[in-house]
C-alpha cells in the first residue's frame, strides 16, 4: 500500500466546541500530557479523593498555554477505571471545549469515556496484538472516533524500523476491514530513552520515514521518552522535536508549558506559519519577566 507523499492526509478531532485538523501538510498538533497520574503524586491523591477542581485547572492551563487536545488518563492502582473515566471527562468537557484524547487500554473503559465525550475523540491506543486488536477497534468504530496505533505487538518493541512498518500495516488493514478510514489512525512509531540504546532515536526518526512513504499517515509520538533518564532532557526533547518534524511527525504527546514555543518555531522554520504569525503570537502570550 504506497500512497504518494504529496497526497494530504487530514484527521479530524472535534471537542465540545472546536475542531481540530491534523494534517501531513499542516502544523504540529500538540497534545497536553499532564492529566496523567504517572509520576504525579498531586493527580494520584486528586483522583483518590474526587477532587475534579484539579482536574480541569490542569485542563484549562494546558490550553492557555498552547494545548490542542489534552491526553486524559486515570490509571491509579485500586481506582475504578471504568467508572472514574467517564466522570473525568465529563469534568474537563465542562471547563475545555477541546478534542479529548482518551488514554486507556481498557476497553469497558473507553467505551464508558466514549459515551459520554463531546464531538469526534482520539483513542489511546491500539497495538498490534490480537489481543488488542479485537477488542479496541470495535469500540473505535462502534463510536466513531480516531485512534492512535501503535508499532509494537505481543514481543513488544522492535529495534528494527521494518518491523515497526509491517506492525502498523497490520494495524492500518485491520482497521480498514472494520471501516475505520485510514485517516483516523495516527501511527505512533514509538521512541526509547537513547540513555538505554544511543540507536534509538535514530531507529524512530528512520521508522517515521517509512511510514510517511508506504502509508502517507499521520504520525504522532510521545517525545519525552527519548530523554528519559539523561541530564539536561529539555535540550534533548527539544532536538528530537525538531528532528521528528523534519521526518514527518505530525502530532506530539507532550508538556505545552514547556514546549510550545519550540513547536512553533519548529513550524515556522518548516514553512507552516505564515509571516510567523502563530510564533509571534504565542510568545506574546508568555508571562514577561521581570526587569
Amino acid at each position: 500500500m504506497n500512497t504518494q507523499l504529496s497526497r494530504t492526509m487530514e484527521t479530524v478531532l472535534k471537542g465540545k466546541t472546536r475542531e481540530t485538523t491534523v494534517s501531513t501538510d499542516g502544523p504540529i498538533v500538540i497534545i497536553g500530557e499532564k492529566i496523567n497520574p504517572t509520576g504525579r503524586s498531586k493527580l494520584q491523591l486528586a483522583y483518590q479523593e474526587g477532587n475534579l477542581e484539579f482536574v480541569k485547572q490542569l485542563a484549562e492551563s494546558q490550553v492557555a498555554a498552547g494545548a490542542d487536545l489534552l491526553d486524559v488518563n486515570v490509571g491509579v492502582p485500586g481506582l475504578d477505571e471504568i467508572a472514574l473515566l467517564p466522570k473525568v471527562v465529563e469534568a474537563i468537557a465542562s471547563a475545555v471545549d477541546v478534542p479529548l484524547c482518551l488514554d486507556s487500554a481498557n476497553p469497558k473503559a473507553l467505551a464508558a469515556a466514549l459515551e459520554v465525550t463531546p464531538g469526534k475523540p482520539l483513542v489511546n491506543s491500539v497495538n498490534g496484538e490480537e489481543a488488542s486488536l479485537t477488542t479496541v477497534l470495535p469500540v473505535v468504530k462502534q463510536f466513531g472516533a480516531a485512534v492512535i496505533g501503535l508499532a509494537m505487538d505481543g514481543n513488544g518493541i522492535p529495534n528494527d524500523p521494518e518491523v515497526r512498518l509491517a506492525i502498523a500495516g497490520r494495524i492500518l488493514e485491520r482497521a480498514a476491514k472494520l471501516g475505520i478510514a485510514t485517516a483516523n489512525v495516527l501511527i505512533d512509531p514509538l521512541v526509547l530513552t537513547v540513555g538505554a540504546d544511543d540507536q534509538a532515536g535514530a531507529v524512530t526518526l528512520r521508522t517515521i520515514d517509512l511510514l510517511r512513504k508506504e502509508f502517507g499517515v499521520n504520525i504522532i509520538l510521545g517525545a519525552s521518552n527519548v530523554s528519559f533518564g539523561l541530564p539536561q532532557r529539555h535540550t534533548i526533547n527539544q532536538a528530537f522535536l525538531a528532528l521528528a518534524a523534519g521526518a514527518g511527525a505530525t502530532c506530539v504527546i507532550t508538556d505545552p508549558m514547556k514546549y510550545t514555543l519550540t513547536i512553533r518555531a519548529i513550524d515556522l522554520l518548516l514553512g507552516r506559519d505564515n509571516y510567523g504569525a502563530r510564533y509571534i503570537g504565542h510568545y506574546r502570550s508568555l508571562p514577561k519577566e521581570s526587569g
